[in-house]
């Protein structure tokens, strides 16, 4: 149903002032009420024999009650149902009716083409899909603002599939609401290599899988992504929009399943939710009461509504969907309606709608046989349809839905060359960002120091760059798990994020709750409005994200994640907070660049890279103990290359030992290697700041910097081995650690450890002498 009311609180959006824009809507209807005064009672003998005589939109309501009569005959109703509609009855309903039962049929399509993809792939889930198909059709005919021919449009709303394993629908529905990316085709190739339509959902691979409903499987990530696209909406909302220049409005819509609700980071990211009161939020429950190895009952039973309540959510609870696809447009209603906190509604589904299996853990994924498959067919009168049918008035309707998205857009366009012409400062800002945020020449605002200045941490030079970068960039906007000030990861006077007090502010708390933070930072890089998050916390905490920060790599989020206390090095805290494997497990996290810098000019280089990159995330391991601001040697622009030359006594000809380093044991190198060069040895130190960018290098340079001539080489790392020896070759050496590390103060940590420079000479001399 379109129902034109206020834009706090809008169901649905106006739509075009034709007469075939909302096709069976009753809203339509009362937009153009001649079409109801001059529209002749129907009779049977009529329904067929006048089509020339009527407008665009009479012929369509005519087709619909044409195939309601083909589908509810009265004389062989397709199920026993008391309550189904006979042929008199079709004739004779109202605007309002009508368009339930049209609804309903087209559910009934949608389902179809669930059970027609998964039976041609042998492959997929579809109960979910099969139990949520009215949710998912509703979203897309009668809620959500989208232009299909443009789905980046940046005022439209956001939809996240936090349940991934049911993407089935959302292919489905795309198809249906007319993007190019899903065609039937498309349909008939789920799962399948290079495939459109992969078996979970991926952003890089199909536009309209919300740029932002990334590449989802693990259950739970996209409802934090969801609480990350509807804080970057109430955020530049606030940044923005004027009294008479709205320009930033729009909902987020994101579906849950039960594993989403028993996994943390849900429960983590709806607490910042209702804690930031973002009412522009819809969690959409998909309570069908079944995991994969069977009822919920087995592991799960508390009290979900409540739970959320106590959270301080606004909670509805939609018992009759399949019976009553108007209940869900009443919750949605009441949700538009709450300005003060997000809402969660709890849909009750059975999973594999239709299917003999439906309502039990065996529906959730698989296949349906020759005698399922004719059993769901008969249960909607399908048994005489094509595979992968559409009725035509469905595209129909479709369309029309479409050409509301492109008015709307319009519409926002105009409004945006309103708010141009009378707020040309902010607009400007407003452009930048939606053209990526990015200030020509923005990376000479990073910091350059020289070795007279004082030493400090890494984490320190770290504040000073994003403090620089903050007054040219003005996506930049993040925040700590708790950590702000251990981690230096603070804007300076750019207030905090906070509803209704500052939601403007560019610093986000997140209190401690590490793997929301990371889902949440996701949701902002993808929202596609210019935000460049950062996120930051210890290196060892690195492991409650990671699933998350793996997520950023395989959506092409540019999330900068600054991970601080880098090493045994950080001392005191003991091994618990000691990292020791987790750089070797970042690094093999594809796309993802992790840098471990030296002193300042490194750390400089590799905010430098991290911001440019805006399709692929960035890690920054920092230390807590001090080092140089400028070692001799170092380059914040060679950053970019992962690995250069520092320093080498060589001159012309190749040295006998190369010391290879990153983070704070590169000045170990430099000091072994000035005491190795003192006793008439040829010496090259180099900085490996980031392995992934020197393995994207030219053949060319990486022989230049590390000749495969020379086997005598030696890594320095205050971490695990594992992935030296690629760089080290089978004759060289590796210094790191293989155990937990200890408590103490960092020099002695180092020392127990054999982080020193006498003891990285002694082992180098030794590996000269052999």
């Amino acid at each position: 149903m379109n129902i034109k009311i206020n834009q706090a609180s809008s169901l649905t959006h106006p739509s075009p002032t034709t007469t075939t824009a909302m096709a069976c809507s009753s809203a339509l209807l009362r937009h153009h009420p001649t079409l109801l005064h001059h529209t002749p009672k129907p009779h049977s003998p009529k329904l067929c024999s006048t089509p020339n005589q009527l407008n665009p939109h009479q012929s369509l309501k005519l087709s619909w009650k044409q195939e309601l009569i083909k589908t509810f005959p009265k004389e062989k109703p397709c199920t026993p149902d008391p309550n189904l509609l006979n042929t008199d009855d079709i004739i004779e309903m109202d605007e309002e009716k009508l368009e339930e039962m049209v609804d309903k049929r087209c559910v009934d399509n949608v389902r179809m083409l669930i059970l027609d993809s998964v039976n041609h792939a042998k492959a997929g889930h579809p109960g979910m899909a099969l139990g949520m198909a009215e949710v998912g059709f509703y979203l897309y005919r009668h809620v959500m603002k989208f232009n299909p021919e443009n789905p980046g449009w940046f005022n439209r709303d956001r939809f996240v599939l936090s349940a991934g394993h049911g993407c089935l629908l959302q292919y489905v529905c795309l198809h249906l609401a007319g993007f190019q990316s899903v065609q039937i085709e498309d349909l008939q190739r789920l799962c399948k290599l290079g495939s459109r339509t992969p078996g979970h959902p991926e952003n890089v691979v199909t536009d309209g899988i919300e740029r932002v409903a990334f590449c989802l499987g693990p259950l739970g990530q996209g409802v934090a992504n969801a609480v990350g696209l509807a804080l970057a909406e109430a955020h530049l909302a606030a940044r923005f929009n004027k009294p008479d220049a709205v320009i930033v409005d729009h909902r987020t819509f994101c579906i849950m399943g039960d594993g989403c609700a028993m996994e943390g980071i849900a429960h983590e990211a709806a607490s910042l939710a209702a804690h930031w009161k973002l009412n522009k939020l819809m969690l959409i429950y998909d309570d069908n009461q079944n995991t994969i190895d069977g009822g919920t009952d087995l592991a799960f039973s508390e009290n979900i509504s409540a739970r959320f309540e106590a959270l301080g959510w606004n909670t509805i609870t939609v018992n009759d969907i399949h019976e009553n696809i108007r209940s869900f447009k009443n919750a949605l209603q009441d949700a538009f309606n709450e300005t003060g906190k997000p809402t969660f509604i709890r849909v009750k589904t059975v999973i594999g709608k239709l299917s003999k299996k439906e309502g039990t853990s065996k529906a959730h994924h698989g296949t349906f046989d020759e005698d399922d498959t004719r059993h769901m067919r008969a249960r909607v009168c399908w048994d005489d349809r094509e595979p992968f049918h559409v009725i035509p008035m469905l595209y129909k309707e479709m369309k029309a839905k479409a050409e509301s998205g492109k008015l709307l857009e319009k519409k926002w366009l105009s409004k945006l060359n309103y708010f141009q012409s009378k707020y040309p400062d902010e607009a400007a800002q407003f452009k930048l960002l939606l053209s990526g945020g990015m200030v020509p020449g923005w990376e000479y605002s990073l910091p350059t120091w020289s070795t007279s200045d004082p030493l400090d941490a890494t984490r320190g030079y770290s504040e000073k760059c994003l403090n620089n970068l903050a007054k040219l960039l003005p996506g930049l906007i993040g925040g700590s798990a708790d950590l702000a000030t251990s981690n230096k990861a603070y804007l300076h006077g750019y207030e905090d994020f906070q509803q209704p007090k500052s939601p403007w502010g560019r610093n986000i708390r997140y209190g401690v709750r590490e793997h929301a933070m990371a889902g949440i930072s996701n949701g902002m890089a993808l929202h596609g409005s210019g935000l460049i998050p950062f996120a930051a916390t210890f290196l060892t905490f690195s492991d409650y994200m990671k699933n998350a920060i793996r997520l950023s790599a395989l959506s092409h989020a540019g999330v900068i994640y600054i991970m601080t206390h880098d090493s045994i090095g950080l001392g005191e805290d003991g091994p618990t907070h000691q990292p020791v494997e987790q750089l070797a497990g970042l690094r093999a996290v594809p796309r993802l660049l992790v840098f471990r810098p030296a002193d300042g000019n490194e750390t400089a280089g590799a905010y430098k890279v991290a911001v440019a990159n805006r399709d692929r995330p960035s890690l920054i391991a920092l230390s807590r103990q001090k080092v140089a601001a400028n070692i001799e040697g170092t380059s914040a622009d060679a950053v970019e290359r992962g690995g250069y030359i520092v320093s080498d006594n060589s001159g012309n000809s190749l040295p006998e030992l190369i010391l290879i380093g990153t983070g704070s044991e590169l000045c170990l190198c430099e000091g072994s290697a000035d005491a190795l060069r003192k006793e008439g040895n040829k010496v090259r130190v180099v900085s490996l700041v980031c392995w992934r960018l020197f393995d994207m290098q030219l053949e060319e340079y990486k022989e230049n910097a590390l000749p495969s001539c020379v086997a005598k080489r030696m890594s320095v790392e205050a971490g695990s081995p594992i992935g030296w020896r690629e760089y080290v070759g089978d004759r060289g050496m590796v210094v790191g650690v293989t155990d937990f590390g200890r408590s103490g103060a960092y020099l002695d940590t180092f020392q127990e450890f054999g982080f020193t420079e006498e003891n990285v000479t002694k082992i180098a001399r030794s590996l000269l002498n052999s």
